[in-house]
């Protein structure tokens, strides 16, 4: 790991759902004058309702929707939130969530955050107030909100596709900042030293890319030429990077791409111009899609195990659900260089 990579991630101290009694007591009223400012608020005073909501904000609670219906048991759901469902890097997670929570009694609900906090907030609230047996996390980075509304909502959580030294609950771990380091040294090795980045504009793929930056200096090579696309980045991205980059001046003989849609895109646009890959122009890709191994060339990938994410989540959230702690609640899931013609 390098200097610059984020600290181990430990396992956080045990949660506690915040409940109707510690709001009442928060904000010096009854539990029933708090059932009325969330059910029936016309029946509360201004000055009332503005010192529970208050109270309410604070601890981060979130009213549990189902209480008043037909909840007489655990509701054998869990949600999972992934950035988009363009694409297929997520494909794998969520098949081996699908499968193994079903045979576990489970049934798994998708939601799409995009790439902004305020979304996810949204969406959290919506999920929280109803409370699901467990919820499944795309990344570590939240709100201060709404890391509140989840570290109040006693729900099991497991944060994935990241790494933090704060876990929320648990943490299914991949460093972003080493597979930007690995990806450069992989370059250099193979002789490319006049390197640039094609990268999304969401946290994670900037991660990779500052990283991949870090490192390339620290090799000694010239500083890397990088350009941020809007996130979910697409083949046309790719190709028309390609040609941003060559607008730039500068001589590149390798490209790092953070997601393998684009990496398409940039070989697309160098078959296009006659320019020789890898001869010319040496280009990775990330998330190891199907098509990679498929294309010709072949593209080299980083491949993260997204089946084997969604596996252990599902076992972790289980476990949760059921009153246990898994075995570890910080798991290292890791990553690892596809080799193929395209670098």
């Amino acid at each position: 790991m390098s200097a610059s990579s984020r600290k181990p991630a430990v396992a956080p101290a045990p949660r506690g759902r915040v409940t109707v009694r510690e709001v009442a007591k928060a904000a010096g009223v009854s539990m029933i004058t708090v059932s009325r400012v969330i059910n029936t608020p016309q029946q509360v005073s201004p000055a009332t309702l503005e010192r529970v909501h208050a109270a309410i904000d604070a601890l981060g609670y979130v009213p549990n929707l189902m209480a008043g219906a037909l909840r007489l048991s655990r509701s054998h759901l869990v949600m999972v939130l992934v950035p988009s469902v363009a694409g297929s890097l997520f494909a794998g997670m969520l098949t081996a969530l699908t499968e193994s929570l079903g045979a576990k009694g489970y049934q798994l609900m998708v939601g799409q955050s995009g790439y902004d906090m305020p979304r996810e907030d949204a969406l959290l609230r919506a999920i929280i107030g109803r409370r699901p047996d467990g919820l499944v996390l795309t990344g570590v980075m939240h709100s201060p909100q709404g890391r509140q509304l989840l570290q109040a909502s006693g729900i099991p959580i497991v944060e994935t596709w990241d790494t933090t030294a704060t876990p929320i609950d648990m943490l299914l771990s991949v460093s972003h900042q080493e597979i930007g380091a690995a990806v450069s040294r992989y370059l250099f090795e193979a002789g490319k030293t006049r390197q640039a980045v094609l990268s999304g504009d969401d946290e994670r793929a900037r991660l990779r890319a500052d990283s991949y930056v870090r490192t390339a200096i620290e090799l000694g090579l010239p500083e890397p030429v990088v350009l941020h696309l809007p996130a979910p980045t697409t083949h046309a991205q790719g190709r028309e990077g390609l040609r941003a980059l060559q607008r730039t001046g500068r001589d590149v003989d390798g490209v790092f791409c953070t997601s393998d849609l684009m990496a398409a895109g940039v070989i697309t646009e160098a078959m296009a111009q006659g320019l020789a890959v890898p001869g010319q122009l040496a280009v990775i890709g990330f998330g190891d899609m199907d098509f990679a191994a498929s294309m010709s060339p072949s593209i080299t990938s980083v491949h993260v195990d997204g089946a084997a994410i969604g596996a252990k989540a599902a076992e972790m959230i289980a476990a949760r659900a059921n009153g246990q702690r898994p075995a570890k609640a910080v798991v290292e899931i890791g990553f690892r260089i596809a080799a193929r013609e395209s670098a």
